[in-house]
């Protein structure tokens, strides 16, 4: 499993949040997708072998809203969801 978090513009209210987390947790490979509006992010647990960054990308972005940064840190974790390649831990 990886996990990402993308910065989006264009979420303001409550419609922004059902909009993207449910079209995003929809997509096959997704186990978990957050909204958070007071940062403007967008956070996703996923399979990479199921479902890549690009497709979820392009679902934000069908929505109507726009990812700001190009490509989201990853992170990939084991089984006891111990970081395995973050510098600070």
């Amino acid at each position: 499993m990886e996990k990402m978090t993308v910065n989006v513009k264009g979420m303001s209210c409550g419609h922004c949040i059902n909009s993207v987390e449910g079209n995003v947790g929809e997509l096959s490979g997704v186990t978990t997708d957050k909204v958070n509006l007071d940062s403007g992010t967008v956070s996703v647990e996923f399979n990479p072998n199921e479902v890549s960054i690009d497709k979820i990308k392009e679902t934000i972005d069908g929505q109507g809203y726009y990812i700001s940064q190009p490509i989201p840190i990853s992170l990939k974790y084991d089984n006891v969801q111990t970081f395995t390649n973050c510098s600070q831990h």
